[in-house]
């Protein structure tokens, strides 16, 4: 004992500086003591000196303790003493994160070990969760810092735990009823780690009441003012929310949006005013709930009615006060723009109140106008100008009065003498120097137009007046002249994405563009550009996409360029897999797939800025039905000794597409014939295995007479009515037999035709076999039996013998209508040889056409040399 309180003595002291070897037999003994002491006192001071000795030795703790201190726990659970150095000392051994604590095994995470080893007994969580119902602070707290500890190192092994435990959600949600506000904040904490990544826990916590507790935090707290603790109740809140339908489903139900109100009631000036960063905080996680419940991933109702009800409380005020103040921090100000444009998006009444939203400027200039000057400002951060477009988007998204409104400031008649308008703001970003000036202003007016063919006639009657003395010219024309001389990628990319969405379902707008000398050869040009830039193949397929249009939604109003011409066209300048191959490079580019997942833009810089999820799901729509108009029924002209060798070149090259296609069905079909041709020699077998089947049977049937004969006087009229089964049974499935025999041996006529299905054969005999089995059994009955005993088992093997009709009326059902697919298949086939045959005799001819014109040539060439 002496030398246990000289070492105990030695830790609680004057704690000197022990080598790992010193600190590791130390702690040997004080869990020694811990476990074998009899008196409480003593095992409540080892415990102390664990504590003491678990953050600069939590290896040798951890590996030889953690197992004793489990039993302390249990044990001693009414002395909250000692149960309090025990967590305690088990939250030093799994902290990973004190900056004090010393690794003895070179940075591996020993926390995380420990955990594992700690949680392979999941009664060991549910004695943690335990502890957490304990009022007393030197309990309750350790307990829920070494949970958060555990849900740190092992988070899904902990959840799956938790799910499974009794209360285990309700026992952690009282902790946030806890009047100790530490205790209170750490279990905001752990809760956020809890919830994260599982929807079931998140369902159980927010049906625990999570919403109203959250709320009451944030209320005591003082909301915005609330700093870091209103944070956490933010962060909650969000992790609750996000990418779970049901808990906003729950939320918005609860009328818990309406709540969110008070944490928006800032002063108007509150940037000048004096905006912690703490408040700033609050507000950027503020609108990020509010942007979770109205997501445009989230089902189209939900989203509707939250927008409805966040304009109704007063929501969506706020927004549009904090976009219209002075001062607001750039982050702040984007942050607020994304959040307003999902709010607004695709709900009419949101829509029109922000149309009405004027800013506090001399003169008073509407929103929209405002955000225009910023997106098109080269000043303005990147980050902002991106945020205005999209929220310029869904502002148009499904609006078509606010379409309308923004094309007719860009008619001449609508245009007020010095007023700046959203018309006039987009023309000027659509035709200055600076490229995503180009890209935003292009993208923005192409949204006026999506869905909406009136727009685009009306936006067909907008002239530009270029240099002094010269004629007005349409932007469409300026928009072709500009795609054709520029040289930036984000320009041309922005006017191409523009054209497509005008020319797009608008048979005007085709006709005016064909009616521009230079723009279906510069289409051409770039469709068939052997340029193998990643950027540049982009463009050029764009180009083919716009030329596309051109031809699917062609009225062949131009002469020079009907539907068909421009069909010759592709063939004979491009060549059609050429084509073909630039249309696909849209899709295989590796910024078609971001932008086509989400509406908003995320660009990590400008250079990203290429392609609008717009155009991407137009580009979707219309790339399958301009392949199938292209490819659909191609025009083959076979020239009768005269027209261009170029022409009869590229009608050989759609006679080869052709001819490969036919000659692959062709193949497919030969080795489906082979196929079948195996199968019906196996079929072939299996029925002579029933013809044998059924001689079996008979040749038992005669065996059993001849035993029931010799059983006595009985005898003789079971053996009449084994006679009558043998006639009414058995010759009636020999004689369905032979028919189905005859009848595939006359449907065959041939190695060529077939019976598909390969089990029904083999079944059916089996089911013979059982028969034959049956029988065998009935005859050893009937032999040591009463005549009644021979009677009900002849009885039993007339009903198998009915299965077996059934069973094989069935087979021959099955086995007529798989003849009579086989006739089709190889009909088909017949035809399919014949048209293969017939392609290969027009491509000889066309072989023997090419030659003499290739013989004309050279005569003619040799007259002119002559001559």
């Amino acid at each position: 004992m002496e030398y246990f309180k000289s070492g105990l003595k030695s830790v609680l002291g004057s704690h000197p500086q022990y080598t790992q070897n010193e600190g590791a037999e130390t702690v040997e003994i004080l869990l020694a003591r811990i476990q074998h002491s009899t008196l409480l006192d003593d095992r409540r001071d080892a415990c102390r000196a664990i504590k003491a000795l678990s953050k600069k030795h939590r290896v040798e703790v951890g590996a030889h303790g953690m197992g004793i201190l489990r039993q302390v726990l249990e044990n001693d659970r009414r002395d909250n003493e000692i149960v309090s150095y025990a967590i305690s000392s088990l939250c030093n051994i799994m902290d990973d994160q004190d900056p004090d604590s010393e690794d003895a095994t070179g940075g591996e995470s020993v926390g995380e070990q420990f955990t594992e080893m700690f949680i392979k007994q999941p009664e060991n969580v549910g004695l943690i969760l335990g502890l957490m119902e304990e009022y007393d602070f030197n309990v309750r707290w350790p307990a829920v810092k070494l949970f958060t500890f555990m849900l740190s190192n092992k988070p899904k092994e902990i959840q799956e735990i938790v799910l499974i435990s009794p209360m285990g959600v309700s026992k952690l949600m009282d902790l946030l009823g806890d009047s100790r506000e530490v205790i209170r904040n750490d279990a905001l904490l752990l809760l956020i780690k809890l919830a994260k990544g599982n929807a079931n826990i998140q369902k159980i916590v927010a049906f625990e009441n999570a919403f109203d507790r959250i709320f009451d935090v944030i209320s005591e707290e003082g909301y915005a003012d609330g700093g870091v603790v209103v944070e956490d109740c933010l962060k909650l809140l969000l992790t609750l929310l996000r990418n779970n339908i049901s808990n906003q489903n729950f939320f918005k139900e609860g009328s818990y949006i309406i709540r969110l109100v008070k944490m928006f009631d800032v002063p108007p000036d509150f940037p000048e005013s004096g905006c912690s960063s703490e408040k700033v905080s609050i507000i950027h996680l503020l609108l990020q709930v509010v942007r979770t419940l109205v997501n445009p991933a989230n089902p189209a109702q939900a989203i509707s009615s939250c927008q409805r009800a966040m304009h109704a409380c007063g929501i969506l005020y706020h927004l549009c006060m904090i976009l219209m103040a002075g001062g607001v921090p750039a982050s702040l100000l984007t942050d607020t723009m994304n959040t307003v444009a999902e709010v607004i998006r695709g709900t009419q009444s949101n829509q029109d109140y922000f149309c009405a939203v004027t800013a506090p400027s001399n003169p008073p200039r509407p929103a929209i106008v405002v955000l225009l000057m910023s997106m098109v400002n080269e000043k303005q951060p990147f980050f902002l100008r991106c945020a205005v477009l999209y929220c310029f988007q869904c502002y148009l998204y499904k609006n078509e009065a606010g379409q309308a409104q923004i094309v007719q400031t860009l008619l001449p008649s609508s245009t007020e003498v010095g007023s700046l308008t959203a018309g006039q703001l987009l023309c000027g970003g659509l035709f200055n120097g600076d490229p995503l000036s180009n890209w935003f202003s292009a993208v923005a007016l192409s949204h006026t137009l999506i869905e909406n063919p009136a727009m685009k006639e009306q936006l067909l009657r907008v002239l530009l007046a270029t240099n002094v003395g010269s004629p007005p010219v349409s932007l469409l024309q300026q928009c072709s002249m500009l795609l054709q001389q520029g040289n930036k990628l984000q320009t041309k990319l922005s006017l191409l994405m523009l054209l497509s969405t005008w020319l797009s379902h608008c048979p005007a707008a085709v006709k005016q563009f064909l009616s521009i000398p230079s723009s279906v050869p510069y289409l051409t040009s770039q469709s068939g550009s052997n340029e193998h830039d990643e950027n540049e193949e982009l463009v050029q397929g764009a180009c083919a996409f716009l030329l596309g249009i051109c031809i699917y939604f062609n009225d062949d109003s131009v002469g020079s360029y009907t539907q068909e011409n421009l069909k010759q066209l592709i063939v004979k300048r491009i060549g059609l897999e050429i084509y073909l191959d630039k249309l696909g490079e849209v899709s295989r580019h590796e910024f078609y797939s971001k932008a086509a997942k989400q509406p908003q833009l995320q660009p990590k810089q400008p250079s990203e800025l290429l392609l609008d999820h717009e155009f991407c799901r137009l580009y979707k729509a219309l790339e399958g039905v301009i392949i199938k108009t292209l490819t659909a029924k191609p025009q083959l002209e076979f020239a009768n000794g005269s027209g261009e060798n170029s022409h009869l070149l590229g009608e050989k090259d759609m006679l080869a597409i052709r001819l490969r296609q036919r000659e692959e069905t062709v193949k497919d079909l030969l080795h489906e014939i082979k196929s079948r041709e195996v199968e019906l020699e196996t079929k072939q077998v299996a029925i002579n295995g029933l013809e044998a089947s059924f001689r079996l049977l008979k040749e038992q049937n005669l065996l059993l007479k001849a035993q029931i004969l010799s059983s006595g006087d009985g005898g003789s009229s079971l053996i009449e009515k084994l006679e009558d089964l043998e006639r009414s049974e058995v010759e009636k499935l020999l004689r369905i037999t032979q028919l189905s025999l005859q009848s595939i041996e006359g449907a065959c006529g041939g190695e060529d035709e077939d019976v598909t299905s390969k089990l029904t054969m083999p079944s059916t005999n089996y089911l013979l076999k059982k028969d034959v089995g049956t029988q065998t059994v009935d005859l050893s009955n009937t032999s040591n039996k009463t005549s009644d005993s021979s009677m009900q088992s002849l009885g039993d093997s007339s009903l198998a013998g009915k299965m077996d009709v059934v069973s094989l009326q069935q087979l021959v059902n099955d086995l007529s209508r798989e003849l009579e697919d086989t006739r089709l298949q190889l009909s088909k086939a017949r035809k399919a040889e014949e048209e293969l045959s017939q392609l290969r005799s027009d491509h000889e001819d066309l072989l023997v056409l090419v030659a003499d014109q290739h013989l004309q040539i050279n005569d003619l060439e040799q007259k002119l040399g002559i001559s």
